[in-house]
């Protein structure tokens, strides 16, 4: 029987086939048997991964009103969104049933329940029985990513349990934000997931910080991408790529303990998956003195209200 104290983690750094749904989630299937082969409990994958981070915007003009390359872009992007209620991620589901593996996978999301034609950045949580236990849309988008992506709700602020472990999640940004943080400790997390389109600037210092103060395991999980990661046939492909750097992501996944320090450095050289088993005592040991939500808090005096009702536009009474 499996020490249920002891989680082997998989953080999945890859780039996307971009814009490309059905050549990114082979990729996905891919990355899943390797961790299965590894005897990994949980795999995490990057922000937005399926099909990928809207690079043009900042490339393109982005912000230019009314402007015919965004919006093709744009169309492009949305015929390769999720739709999980059309059945994208069932192989995926099948996938984690079959090897017990549970998985964080950050994708597009074009959900029918807001009409089926904007698209939002989710990360879908699935567990070891290969079941869609949360979807949690980004409250917030950030910067240039507001001309693509619309705004979350709460519903996605839920933590699962996996073992001995409580797990929670957040998209990029979303972790420097205090209230959604304290959301997930409140339920009991004791390993935060934290996913990232890419780059060791976004991981370096929010992952020991967020480690410190909660005094739980953080993973975070970004992607990769370079200049040669674009396919050919993209729309608009030699426009995205004059004036596009060489490397647009370069990874910066890594692992801090419930204390703060590294267990694993920020890695901008890996390609595929990262390894690292956590056992849960550790996060016993640092709540000894300090506990967010426990002892070292004051409802009676600040406390927390989350509304996760999932939003819509229409409620019908038939």
């Amino acid at each position: 029987m499996k020490n249920s104290s002891q989680l082997k983690v998989a953080l999945a750094q890859i780039a996307p086939v971009w814009l490309n749904k059905k050549a990114t989630l082979d990729k996905i299937y891919t990355q899943m048997e390797a961790a299965a082969a590894e005897k990994a409990e949980l795999i995490v994958f990057g922000e937005g991964l399926l099909p990928g981070y809207p690079f043009w915007l900042a490339l393109t003009g982005g912000a230019e009103w009314n402007k015919t390359i965004v919006k093709e872009l744009h169309a492009h992007y949305v015929r390769n969104s999720v739709t999980i209620e059309e059945g994208d991620l069932d192989t995926v589901c099948t996938l984690a049933k079959k090897y017990k593996l549970a998985t964080y996978l950050g994708i597009i999301e074009r959900p029918l329940d807001r009409g089926g034609h904007s698209v939002y950045a989710s990360l879908v949580y699935i567990n070891q029985e290969g079941e869609v236990k949360s979807v949690h849309r980004k409250l917030q988008p950030t910067y240039d990513e507001r001309l693509t992506w619309a705004p979350g709700d709460g519903n996605g602020l839920q933590v699962h349990p996996l073992k001995q472990f409580t797990v929670g999640g957040l998209n990029c940004w979303e972790n420097w934000m205090p209230l959604p943080r304290a959301a997930l400790y409140g339920q009991g997390e004791n390993l935060h997931v934290a996913v990232w389109p890419g780059s060791d600037h976004n991981t370096k210092d929010i992952t020991r910080f967020i480690a410190r103060e909660s005094r739980s395991y953080v993973i975070s999980v970004s992607s990769l991408m370079d200049k040669n990661d674009f396919p050919e046939n993209t729309p608009h492909i030699a426009k995205i790529l004059k004036n596009c750097p060489q490397v647009l992501a370069n990874g910066g996944s890594c692992i801090a303990g419930p204390d703060g320090e590294w267990l694993v450095e920020p890695d901008i050289t890996t390609n595929g998956n990262i390894y690292h088993t956590l056992n849960v005592d550790r996060v016993y040991e640092e709540r000894q003195n300090f506990d967010p939500v426990g002892h070292y808090s004051r409802p009676d005096v600040t406390k927390l209200v989350v509304n996760r009702e999932r939003q819509s536009t229409v409620s019908f009474e038939d």
